[in-house]
């Protein structure tokens, strides 16, 4: 049986500022090793696997992302097999039928496995067998849902109920069992009560069924989300791969997750109990207790450095930046170019107060990343001043920035890595490492890479204005206005 992954790719990762923000959130970041989250679910979701067969996966992602998404797929080897553009965020219910009408088009009897992408599930052989024993529920008729077997008390997920205890007499181990009912974040007290249970996952929002039924589902539970959704399909535009959803139908339909439209009113779904190593990455206290803490519950990576800590999580993704803990007891502190948390680890899921707090006093770090990340490559300030800015810009191989100009500056170009082919005006040039041109105001301009490997230059900006809204396009590979 042929299974279409869907990826479900936006969210903001608020609990894991300041690694994650709304420009760049944690699902492309390197938080667990060198391949991001979404990589990591986009390989584990793909090729052959003993009776699993997976199709190119569909994703589903926002504008600002796309060109993120078609990058880490490539770096990891995967083609899309669709790349959906949704206009505005609307949740999770209006993705999965969006989905789901797509899939039908090209195969009535098609089967979406539908995963959130920024989660860690270390065996993957583990997964693979859960999915095969949901395939054996779903061509009984059921949608299925994973279960997590809870492995402590926890309050910042959703469970499930299960309606019998997986591996007990009639209940064969490791297979569907019937939803007796979703249950909402619980306190404390509840969750302890939960977990000395036997009937009880966490919700882990990885459905399985047939597109077919799904859609039947919404007829049934969310008839209002059909019109909206499905002419924002017939309404779509190509766009250099992508698929852009039309915003206008998009925008009528209703904000609400696929549990509230959908799951929790099904009479046909089933849950399969997934045992294995499983999280959603929801805080920092997540990251530390899936970093494999040291005999003395430190977990201490990139350039920090801990002494006499117990308890703790330390970490320095900056280059530039050296962290030190000394006689730390619970404490978690991240550090980046712009921006520094340090908080108590019971506070991990109030993180998202220093964004909103941010936000409020105007800061530009609530939501931007230090990494302005482009279709062609990335860019970062290095220095900002009255009348300047430093930045460094790396351009992937066969790049190319917008054919461009400014109003209000000049700028130095001097690349240290590769080679960049560069138009000023009339006249085409390459220049190599250690080589440096200069861009007049005003003239028309354009940096490619012609070569294999990246390109890296330091660009120096002079002139009465330096903000990025100061730049009139004339070509652009990219359709950018």
């Amino acid at each position: 049986m042929l299974i279409t992954p869907v990826l479900l790719c936006g969210g903001s990762g608020t609990r894991l500022w300041p690694l994650s923000r709304k420009s760049y959130p944690k699902q492309f970041v390197p938080l667990m090793g060198r391949e991001t989250l979404f990589q990591a679910t986009a390989r584990r979701l793909t090729g052959k696997t003993g009776s699993l067969r997976f199709a190119a996966p569909m994703v589903l992602t926002n504008a600002d992302f796309r060109f993120i998404v078609t990058e880490q797929l490539q770096a990891v080897g995967v083609d899309p097999g669709a790349i959906l553009i949704e206009p505005e965020g609307r949740n999770t219910a209006p993705a999965v039928l969006a989905a789901s009408l797509r899939a039908v088009e090209a195969d009535p009897d098609a089967l979406l496995l539908v995963a959130p992408s920024d989660h860690v599930v270390p065996d993957t052989a583990a997964f693979h067998a859960a999915v095969a024993k949901g395939l054996e529920a779903v061509a009984e008729g059921q949608m299925v849902t994973f279960g997590i077997t809870p492995t402590h008390a926890e309050t910042a997920y959703g469970y499930l109920e299960l309606a019998a205890v997986p591996g007990a007499a009639g209940t064969p181990d490791g297979a569907a069992v019937p939803l007796r009912q979703f249950v909402e974040k619980p306190d404390a007290a509840r969750a302890a009560d939960m977990l000395a249970a036997s009937n009880f996952k966490w919700n882990a929002g990885i459905f399985l069924f047939r597109a077919a039924g799904m859609i039947a589902a919404f007829q049934t539970h969310a008839p209002t989300l059909i019109e909206p959704v499905q002419a924002a399909l017939d309404g779509a535009k190509p766009d250099l791969g992508f698929l852009r959803l039309a915003p206008e139908p998009w925008s009528d339909a209703k904000d609400i997750s696929i549990d509230y439209a959908v799951m929790e009113k099904a009479d046909n779904l089933s849950v399969v109990p997934f045992d294995a190593a499983w999280s959603d990455l929801g805080g920092w206290d997540a990251v530390w207790r899936e970093s494999t803490p040291d005999a003395d519950g430190v977990v201490a990576s990139g350039g920090a450095t801990a002494i006499d800590c117990q308890d703790t999580l330390l970490r320095s993704d900056s280059e530039r930046l050296e962290m030190v803990g000394i006689g730390l007891d619970g404490i978690m502190a991240v550090a980046m170019n712009d921006a520094v948390l340090v908080a108590d680890k019971s506070r991990a899921q109030d993180v998202k107060l220093a964004v909103a707090a941010l936000k409020q006093k105007g800061a530009s770090q609530a939501t931007q990343f230090p990494k302005d990340h482009r279709p062609w490559g990335w860019f970062e300030s290095l220095a900002v001043g009255d009348r300047f800015q430093v930045k460094r810009i790396l351009v992937h191989p066969g790049a190319a920035l917008s054919l461009q100009s400014h109003f209000h500056r000049s700028e130095h170009w001097i690349v240290v890595e590769g080679t960049a082919r560069v138009t000023v005006n009339d006249e085409v040039k390459l220049v190599t490492e250690n080589e440096s041109v200069y861009i007049p105001l005003g003239a028309v301009h354009r940096m490619e890479n012609p070569g294999k490997v990246p390109m890296v230059l330091i660009e120096v900006q002079t002139g009465a204005y330096v903000g990025e809204d100061d730049i009139v396009r004339y070509e652009d590979v990219y359709a950018r206005g």
